[in-house]
């Protein structure tokens, strides 16, 4: 039984969120295969880190593999937004499959970034989350020479050959503000240090935690449309938490529990860069049924980013 709040709740909506110009790429990748090639394309890893998204293109017709040792002789394979190691890449492509490549350009360029360090002898520092695909990915760039760290405490134990040929890139979907403690704690450590041109952390998750910057002073509670395996979607809750305001995560609008509601009269929506804005459309309406009244977007960076598909795929298309 529904539980219904009694007094007017107020939603306000992030501006931006939900899908980014990657992640509006890769799923387009996927859509366009499986309608040039019929059912069961391979997609190594899920394509984003959402269920919905998964499951929706999993109906379809899409089988997603954790090893390509589960993808047949002469099968069409999709790398996911999240990127693959060279070892993938070139096993992928020695077995003769048909590969298209979903990875998001911004971890394309930190790929490249890490390429180049390497061509030069560099050794390499990696910030990010050990085990997830993008850093199992960009770690398998280099033959040798790289090193993972997750927070600045990591840093002491550090093995470095030499600190004068050391540079460092980061997981694109972390929190900018986390990142700058580690990247001072390197600096602090290993002075000559080599620095992105450009940082690496994307467009699309400094937008989405700007935005909940923003929103949080104005709300009483934050829900996150996102997936728990979403690394960018667990930094907006993250980022709410650290300001103080109560956020819970969900993939779907009846997880909504509506004791969350309770004595709250504003409650703040955004999206992770993998959430359709379906799903979020969809937890507003909850929110609706659970008594609120009012719905207010709020301002923000309107983004107008895209990426273009592989030149293969729109041929055939």
């Amino acid at each position: 039984m529904n539980t219904i709040i009694k007094y007017p709740i107020e939603v306000l909506l992030a501006q931006p969120r939900g899908f980014c110009a990657g992640v509006d790429r890769a799923i387009e990748i996927v859509e366009r295969a499986l309608t040039l090639f019929g059912s069961q394309i391979y997609v190594h890893h899920e394509i984003v880190h959402n269920v919905y998204v998964v499951d929706k293109l999993r109906r379809k017709g899409a089988v997603f593999v954790e090893s390509l040792d589960d993808v047949p002789s002469g099968a069409t394979l999709i790398f996911s937004a999240h990127g693959v190691s060279k070892t993938v890449r070139t096993r992928a492509f020695n077995r003769g499959l048909r590969v298209f490549d979903a990875t998001c350009p911004l971890v394309t360029k930190v790929h490249m970034e890490v390429a180049r360090l390497h061509a030069k002898g560099f050794e390499i520092v990696m910030i990010g989350h050990r085990g997830h695909p993008e850093v199992q990915g960009t770690m398998g760039q280099a033959s040798a020479g790289m090193h993972l760290v997750e927070t600045a405490a990591d840093i002491a134990a550090l093995n470095i050959i030499n600190p004068d040929q050391l540079g460092y890139v980061t997981q694109t979907t972390l929190s900018i503000d986390d990142v700058i403690e580690v990247i001072s704690a390197l600096k602090a450590r290993f002075p000559a240090i080599r620095e992105p041109k450009k940082q690496d952390i994307c467009y699309a998750t400094q937008n989405r935690q700007d935005a909940v910057k923003f929103m949080t002073p104005q709300c009483d509670v934050v829900i996150v449309v996102g997936s728990p395996n979403s690394s960018n979607s667990n930094r907006l809750c993250e980022m709410a938490r650290k300001r103080g305001v109560t956020a819970y995560m969900v993939d779907a609008p009846e997880q909504i529990n509506p004791a969350w509601l309770t004595d709250k009269q504003r409650i703040g929506v955004t999206a992770g860069a993998s959430a359709p804005e379906a799903l979020a459309q969809a937890v507003v309406e909850r929110l609706y049924q659970l008594g609120a009244c009012y719905i207010r977007a709020l301002d923000g960076v309107r983004e107008n980013v895209s990426f273009p598909l592989p030149k293969e795929l729109v041929r055939l298309s």
